[in-house]
C-alpha cells in the first residue's frame, strides 16, 4: 500500500514498529501533493524540503531511544490562521501577506510536543468566513470543498495528508468535512487552546481536526486537550483519553435522537432520502426527537454573536483597508457594528438555556443525529456552501462530529453530523465510530 493511503492510527502503528520511517511516510505524502496539488490547490505554504527535514529529525529521535510522543512521525496539515514561528501565516487574506509570526500557536506546539511533522499551511477562506480560497473539491473541482477550513478537509480527503487541524465559528470544519467526504470533529467549546489563532468571536470559536476514521480524529485530538490560562474559556479538566475511548466497544448498544432542527426545510431531497434510510436502518435504536420553540431562535442569536464579534475583532483591518475585504465580509462587519448590546447580551445568555434544555435529551440519548450541511457540495467555486445546520450547534459549545457515510444524486458525499452532550467528547468518538462499523458491516 501506498504509505499516503494508511490511516494516522496504523501509520503510527507501522512508525512504532519501524517498518516505516517518517522520511518514507513523508515522501509519499508529497508525493502524492506533486500529483494532485495543481487541481486541489489546498496548500497555502509549502516547502518539501523542510518537511522531509522534520521528518527524518523524527527517524533520528526514534533511533536514538529517545521519547517520542503518539503523533512522532505523522505529517499534519495547519490551517492558515494558527501562528506558526517557522512559517508564514496570512489568514487568507492580502491584508496579513507575508505575515510571520515569533511565535508558535499552543496547539502548533501541542503537534510539535506530540512529534508530529509539520507538512505546511493549509489554505482557509478570507479571514476564515464566508470568501472562498482557492481550493477545489478534490471528488470534483467544480465544486466547493466547503469552508472555512478549505484546505484541511481537501488535503485529508486525497490523501496529501492523513490529520489536518482546522476551526469552526459557525460551520468551518463539520461543513467541509461533509463536502469532502472525511471526518471532522469539532470538540467541546473551550476543550482545545485558541491561543496563537486568528481571533473571531470569543464566544464561538473552536478549534477542530480532520481525519479519514473516528480513530484517526482521536488520535489527532488527545496531545491537543488540556487547559491553557492564555485563552481565557480554555476548560479547566483533567485531559481525557480519547483513543482508548473511540477503539473501544460501548457497554450498551447506543439509542440516538434525529433531529431534523428547524432548517429541515433547507435540507436537499438526497440529505432527506439519506437520513429516512438512515434512521430506518437504526430502527428501535433512534428516534425522531422535536426540539422546543426556544431552539427556533438558535440561529439568529448565533449571527448576532458572530456578526457584532466579527466587528470587533477584525475592526482595526476594516478600519484601514475596508476596500481590499471581499464584500461579503465588509457586509458582515457593517451589520456587526450596528448590533445593540442587549441583543447581543440576550444572545450570549441564551447559550446556557439551550443547554440546559439538551440536557433532558442526553438523558435519554447518547447522541443527536442531524445533517452536516444542506447536502452536496455545490457547484461552484464562488461559494463555500451554507452553514446552517451547524450554527446551533457551534452556537450551544456542543461536541460534534462529521461521518461521511452518506452519498447524493451525483455521488458527492453527504455526512450525518453527530452530536455529543458537553464535554462528552469520548464518549462521542466512541459512538462515531460504533455507527460507521455498524453501517459499513
Amino acid at each position: 500500500m501506498d504509505p499516503s493511503e494508511l490511516t494516522a492510527i496504523e501509520a503510527a502503528r507501522r512508525l512504532h514498529e519501524g517498518a516505516l520511517s517518517s522520511e518514507e511516510l513523508t515522501r509519499a505524502c508529497l508525493d502524492r501533493i506533486e500529483a494532485l496539488e495543481p487541481s486541489v490547490q489546498a496548500w497555502a505554504h509549502l516547502d518539501p524540503d523542510y518537511a522531509l527535514e522534520q521528518a527524518c529529525a523524527a527517524d533520528a529521535r526514534r533511533s536514538s531511544g529517545a521519547p517520542v510522543g503518539p503523533l512522532h512521525g505523522l505529517p499534519v496539515g495547519v490551517k492558515d490562521i494558527f501562528d506558526t514561528r517557522d512559517m508564514p501565516t496570512e489568514c487568507g487574506s492580502t491584508l496579513m501577506r507575508a505575515r510571520q509570526p515569533n511565535r508558535d500557536a499552543r496547539v502548533v506546539s501541542a503537534l510539535r510536543e506530540a512529534g508530529a511533522v509539520i507538512m505546511g499551511k493549509t489554505v482557509t477562506t478570507e479571514f476564515a468566513m464566508y470568501a472562498p480560497g482557492k481550493t477545489t473539491n478534490p471528488h470534483d473541482p467544480a465544486h466547493t470543498p466547503g469552508g472555512s477550513s478549505s484546505g484541511s478537509a481537501a488535503a485529508v480527503a486525497c490523501n496529501m495528508v492523513p490529520l489536518a487541524i482546522g476551526s469552526q465559528t459557525n460551520g468551518s470544519v463539520i461543513r467541509p468535512a461533509s463536502f469532502c467526504g472525511v471526518y471532522g470533529f469539532k470538540p467541546s467549546f473551550g476543550a482545545i487552546s485558541r491561543s496563537g489563532v486568528l481571533a473571531l468571536s470569543r464566544a464561538l470559536d473552536t478549534v477542530g481536526v480532520f481525519a479519514r476514521t473516528a480513530e484517526d480524529l482521536a488520535l489527532a485530538a488527545e496531545p491537543l486537550f488540556g487547559f491553557d490560562a492564555c485563552d481565557p474559556d480554555s476548560l479547566p479538566q483533567a485531559r481525557q483519553n480519547l483513543v482508548a475511548a473511540a477503539t473501544e466497544e460501548p457497554p450498551l448498544d447506543p439509542v440516538f435522537a434525529f433531529v431534523k432542527s428547524p432548517v429541515w426545510d433547507q435540507a436537499d431531497d438526497d440529505t432527506r432520502e439519506g437520513f429516512a434510510e438512515l434512521v430506518e436502518e437504526l430502527g428501535d435504536q433512534c428516534d425522531e426527537v422535536e426540539l422546543p420553540a426556544p431552539f427556533d431562535e438558535a440561529i439568529r442569536w448565533h449571527r448576532t454573536i458572530m456578526y457584532a464579534d466579527l466587528a470587533k475583532s477584525l475592526a482595526r483591518f476594516y478600519d484601514k483597508g475596508a476596500e481590499q475585504l471581499s464584500e461579503v465580509l465588509r457586509g458582515m462587519i457593517e451589520d456587526g457594528q450596528k448590533c445593540l448590546a442587549v441583543d447581543y447580551n440576550r444572545a450570549v445568555d441564551m447559550i446556557e438555556v439551550l443547554n440546559a434544555g439538551l440536557e433532558r435529551i442526553f438523558d435519554r440519548y447518547d447522541a443527536i443525529l442531524t445533517p452536516a450541511a444542506r447536502g452536496e457540495a455545490p457547484a461552484s467555486l464562488e461559494t463555500t456552501g451554507d452553514p446552517i445546520f451547524c450554527s446551533m450547534w457551534t452556537f450551544v459549545g456542543l461536541p460534534a462530529v462529521c461521518l461521511p457515510l452518506l452519498r447524493g444524486s451525483k455521488e458527492l458525499p453527504i455526512g450525518v453530523q453527530m452530536i455529543g452532550e458537553r464535554r462528552g467528547d469520548a464518549r462521542l468518538l466512541r459512538n462515531a465510530r460504533w455507527l460507521s462499523r455498524k453501517l459499513a458491516g
